[in-house]
């Protein structure tokens, strides 16, 4: 029998596994380049558009907003990376466990890992605010956004543990994390009562030093660390509960020939959707948070919007609480639509090079992957329209939901080819920041009457204009910007096509975990 001192759990080894961790996770080149990417994006880009749609939501904007972006981006960042640090480490865990590491010691490594990765993107997210505005209340400033990342921390690791499936896991983050941004106290209200109860209300409210008036005899600084220790002990247990779950693994079925073949790869790929009944929910719920919310907390005023009308390009005005939920609606969209590409594209990888050795044309093969595409974003665009047409009243249904799918098609092609380059923690990432900065900052008209001229060459574009027309004017006449869609759907497909063919699975496959 092996003396304690030499078992892999012995003291000194949690400082090594964190250390073996945390080199795992910088192996990936690109999550170190998003460690980067999203403070900039959210703090340095997006902060003054996020401060202006604040002023929509009925929110605090200006400096509050944009301190609060630093919060943000480093939770956003936690979130995701102990998701996946989490759900795809549990076998190779259980593994460790079976071969005699003290179950404490890895709990231990796996919290330790996860908050020096807080610290790291907390950090990350303080320069960005720095270079920015600078930090008027750096104590308040660090301490919040640490908070932030902690919080989050737990967030990502509970969904990694309960969710299997990475599309869902991660749209779940994201969901939680557009109710806790958008809804907040920094960009809505600080006084409605629902909002009280989501995890960084309290910690956004002392972060920008505005008081609740309803935190009580302890305080908003009480409820925040109340909320983050709270989150210390929710990350341990289910990082506990994780190291003896066992997964079974899933084969893939076979296909025939010819049309059989075809048929087969469909479906599959849909028996998939049938037996994910969190997808369904998803499809419910997120619309409803981007659409249904987003009209009953703008704010009561009119807005001016660039539109074309016969031929000319005309400035009308219209009663924002009218027009908001049809211009969030291909947010919903191309966000759902970009993280059922991706993850299509990467979890299909291994078991599509074995159907091509065993005989399946790579050309059938492709169709069947394009052909999921274009069901997901024909499932996205469906349930995004069912519960837009509850509080939006297109002029054309017919264009704006053309539109719509559009988007969804373009972003599910994107989020398809995303998944080679940068594997799954980047592309998530990636996938996201995408359609926020192109349909949420650069084309919203609720920012601005007319796209910025920078967002013109982006994806969203075309289809952007294209939905518009047909949400506020009675006759379509956006022909250019169809034109630019309708390429950037082809272009997409042929570099889908390309790296279809081109990128092995054994290296995706090695940077699904990282």
């Amino acid at each position: 029998m092996r003396s304690d001192s030499h078992l892999p759990g012995a003291p000194g080894e949690v400082a090594l596994l964190i250390h073996r961790f945390l080199v795992d996770y910088a192996r990936n080149p690109v999550n170190m380049v998003v460690l980067v990417l999203v403070p900039v994006v959210f703090v340095i880009v997006a902060a003054g558009s996020m401060a202006d749609a604040a002023k929509l939501l009925g929110g605090a904007g200006g400096p509050a907003v944009e301190t609060a972006t630093a919060g943000w981006a480093a939770g956003f960042l936690a979130g995701i990376a102990m998701f996946f640090q989490i759900s795809a480490a549990r076998a190779a865990d259980r593994r460790l466990v079976s071969a005699g590491l003290a179950p404490i010691r890895l709990v231990a490594a796996r919290l330790g890992t996860g908050l020096v990765l807080g610290a790291l993107v907390a950090a990350a997210a303080l320069l960005a605010l720095a270079a920015r505005t600078g930090i008027g209340d750096p104590g308040r400033a660090i301490a919040g956004t640490l908070m932030f990342a902690v919080i989050y921390l737990a967030i990502g690791a509970l969904v990694g543990a309960l969710v299997r499936n990475p599309v869902n896991g991660t749209v779940l983050i994201l969901f939680v994390w557009i109710l806790d941004v958008f809804f907040g106290p920094a960009v809505g209200s600080a006084d409605r009562i629902e909002t009280r109860w989501f995890p960084t209300h309290f910690v956004s409210l002392w972060m920008v030093d505005i008081p609740s008036r309803h935190g009580g005899r302890i305080g908003d600084l009480g409820w925040a660390l109340v909320w983050m220790f709270a989150a210390l002990i929710v990350s341990t247990a289910v990082i506990t509960a994780t190291v003896g779950v066992s997964w079974r693994s899933r084969r893939r079925p076979a296909a025939g020939s010819g049309w059989g073949q075809l048929s087969a790869g469909l479906r599959m790929g849909l028996r998939d959707y049938r037996r994910n009944p969190v997808l369904w929910v998803l499809l419910v719920v997120v619309p409803i948070v981007f659409i249904v919310l987003a009209k009953a907390m703008t704010v009561q005023e009119s807005g001016v919007f660039s539109l074309v009308e016969g031929g000319r390009t005309v400035m009308e005005v219209f009663w924002l609480p009218d027009v908001h939920a049809g211009t969030m609606t291909p947010i919903a969209v191309s966000s759902l639509a970009a993280l059922a590409g991706l993850f299509m594209g990467l979890d299909a990888r291994a078991g599509d090079q074995r159907l091509t050795l065993a005989g399946f044309p790579f050309a059938r093969l492709l169709a069947v992957r394009l052909t999921m595409i274009g069901c997901a974003a024909a499932l996205v665009t469906l349930s995004s329209l069912m519960v837009t047409a509850t509080v939006f009243d297109a002029r054309q249904w017919g264009v704006y939901g053309a539109g719509n799918l559009l988007m969804a098609v373009t972003y599910g092609l994107l989020g398809f080819c995303l998944g080679p380059i940068f594997g799954r923690v980047g592309g998530v990432f990636i996938a996201f920041l995408v359609p926020f900065l192109d349909i949420g900052i650069g084309q919203s008209p609720m920012l601005r009457p007319e796209p910025a001229a920078w967002a013109h060459a982006l994806p969203g574009y075309g289809a952007m204009r294209v939905l518009v027309d047909g949400g506020l004017t009675g006759r379509f006449d956006e022909i250019a910007p169809l034109m630019a869609a309708l390429a950037w759907v082809l272009a997409l497909t042929a570099l889908a096509g390309w790296l279809f063919h081109r990128i092995p699975a054994t290296p995706v496959r090695s940077r699904l975990g990282r």
